[in-house]
C-alpha cells in the first residue's frame, strides 16, 4: 500500500505545470523583432536611409518638416494573450468480496494574461538623406 501512495503522489506532482510553463511553450521568441536594442546597436548619425531600411526594415510613417527634411517613424504593438489551464485526476477503484468501492480526486486550476508592449523609433535625416538624428520610446503594461 506504502508503494501505491508513493506512486499516486508522483503522478500527482509530476502533473501539475504552471502558468509559466505554458506562457514558455507559446512565447515567440522571434529574434528578427525590432527592439530598442536594435536601435541603440544598429542606427548611427551619418547612415543613408538605405542602411537604415536595412536595419529596422520599412517605415509605418514619413513625414517632412519646414525644411523638406524626412523623418521616419517606425511604429510597433504587440500583444501577448496566455490562457493556461492544468488539471489532474486520480481515481481508484478497489474490487471487494461484495461489490466495487470506488475513490476519486480531481483538480483543475487555470491563469490568463495579458502583455502589451510598443516601441516607436523615429529617425529623422539631413538634405542628403543621412541619419541626423534618432529617438525611441519603449512601454510594456
Amino acid at each position: 500500500m506504502k508503494k501505491t501512495i508513493t506512486f499516486v503522489s508522483m503522478i500527482l506532482l509530476t502533473s501539475c505545470v504552471t502558468a509559466q510553463d505554458h506562457r514558455a511553450d507559446v512565447s515567440n521568441q522571434d529574434k528578427d523583432r525590432l527592439t530598442v536594442a536594435a536601435a541603440q546597436r544598429e542606427i548611427r548619425k551619418g547612415m543613408s536611409s538605405a542602411d537604415v531600411v536595412g536595419v529596422l526594415g520599412s517605415p509605418n510613417m514619413v513625414t517632412t518638416d519646414e525644411n523638406r527634411r524626412e523623418s521616419w517613424v517606425y511604429d510597433k504593438i504587440s500583444t501577448e494573450k496566455v490562457y493556461s489551464t492544468s488539471s489532474g485526476g486520480l481515481g481508484l477503484i478497489f474490487g471487494g468480496g461484495a461489490g466495487l468501492l470506488g475513490g476519486g480526486m480531481s483538480s483543475g486550476s487555470g491563469a490568463a494574461s495579458t502583455t502589451q508592449r510598443t516601441l516607436t523609433i523615429i529617425v529623422k535625416f539631413d538634405e542628403a538623406g543621412k541619419v541626423r538624428d534618432y529617438a525611441y520610446r519603449s512601454s510594456s503594461f
